[in-house]
């Protein structure tokens, strides 16, 4: 009888005080006040501000969403939770958003669940396994149902008890692996075929002496872009030497905080030594943008004496000197997948689980790239 009366008083006591439109204290607003002004049922009030409106008319929801506006009302979240056991947030957990990919990937992300009427929160883990298997743990136990997890590390053994006790994840820059939990999605790019884009495009240029500087290549999406620039050395029937991997990250204290840093120093290495390669690939385009300042700092012009090619065509791409070429990902469209198959999972549906959903790469062609100047020594 406690808890029977205790969500009783919940349901009666859904409110916040709040300023309504005329600056006027006006505290106490329910859904039932609401459903009132709009001329429609509670139910239908619930319905919107829980993101069940496929089947509203859209008139309807102009209306609740009018009456809504006018009162003030705002939701108590935490009677919510009460009530139902789970609140509508989800948790982003990401490498770091010192990376501007992140960022757009983040904004984007969050801009589907708000249509949708959930928010969001945002965690960086540097792609710590100890930091993610915390931020995953403290997010479940906030009541908080749904995670998608960025980190593209090659187990999720760190995370699989939550997932195992409920928890829906989504795991995204990541394609799916042996071990994994079942009921797992993954989402990403095709990883392969974005750096054989990239390769292929130097490659016609005629470059026949190519560097990859990736830093690790710990991570899921390095590896599968490193097979990529090696799938495409090989067709072309080039020398494995034809193809150079600098991974100082491997010995250096680099991380995602630092990935521009990675390619400036990079760069100073590969285009000090006897043969210098005529173009590097970058892992990314903040690899990439340090690759040019290191090129600079190094006596070279990068898209004339040294071609550059990045992956994932964030907004400093474009505006970069040289315009950088690089892979873009459609981002936008696999944040609202992310959110899409997560959504999905936490309303108990089926659909797919344990597998990858993979997005194309396009290549973007601009001015950091071109014929080398001379003939490489090979």
């Amino acid at each position: 009888m406690r808890l029977r009366t205790l969500l009783l008083d919940v349901n009666i006591v859904e409110t916040l005080s709040f300023q309504g439109e005329r600056g006027v204290d006006v505290g106490g607003i329910t859904i039932y006040q609401v459903a009132a002004e709009a001329g429609v049922s509670p139910s239908t009030v619930s319905n919107l501000l829980n993101g069940r409106t496929g089947k509203m008319l859209p008139e309807t929801r102009a209306r609740v969403e009018s009456a809504i506006r006018r009162l003030g009302y705002r939701p108590n979240r935490a009677a919510q939770q009460l009530r139902t056991g789970r609140i509508h947030t989800l948790g982003l957990i990401v490498p770091s958003v010192a990376n501007p990919f992140w960022g757009t990937f983040a904004r984007h992300l969050e801009a589907a669940a708000l249509a949708e009427g959930f928010y969001m929160l945002l965690c960086n883990s540097e792609r710590d396994q100890d930091r993610e298997r915390h931020y995953v743990e403290q997010l479940w136990g906030d009541g908080i149902g749904g995670v998608v997890l960025c980190s593209s590390l090659p187990s999720l053994d760190h995370v699989t008890p939550i997932v195992e006790a409920g928890l829906k994840l989504v795991a995204f820059d990541r394609t799916a692996q042996p071990g994994d939990p079942h009921n797992v999605v993954n989402i990403g790019t095709d990883n392969v075929l974005g750096m054989r884009l990239a390769t292929e495009h130097l490659l016609e240029l005629g470059h026949r002496r190519l560097a990859f500087v990736s830093g690790s290549i710990g991570s899921i999406n390095r590896a599968e872009r490193h097979s990529g620039f090696r799938q495409a050395i090989e067709a072309a029937g080039l020398p494995p030497e034809a193809g150079i991997v600098w991974s100082g990250a491997d010995t250096l204290d680099f991380d995602d905080r630092d990935t521009a840093e990675l390619g400036r120093v990079a760069a100073l290495e590969i285009l000090s030594s006897p043969h210098p390669p005529t173009a590097i690939v970058a892992i990314n385009d903040m690899c990439a943008l340090g690759i040019v300042a290191g090129a600079r700092e190094a006596g070279f012009v990068a898209g004339r004496d040294v071609s550059v090619t990045g992956y994932d065509d964030i907004m400093l791409a474009g505006m970069a000197m040289p315009a950088l070429t690089t892979v873009r990902q459609p981002v936008e469209e696999m944040a609202a997948t992310a959110f899409a198959k997560l959504r999905q999972a936490m309303d108990g549906e089926g659909g797919e689980s344990g597998h990858s959903i993979l997005h194309r790469p396009a290549l973007v062609v601009r001015d950091s790239t071109s014929a080398p100047v001379t003939s490489p020594v090979m």
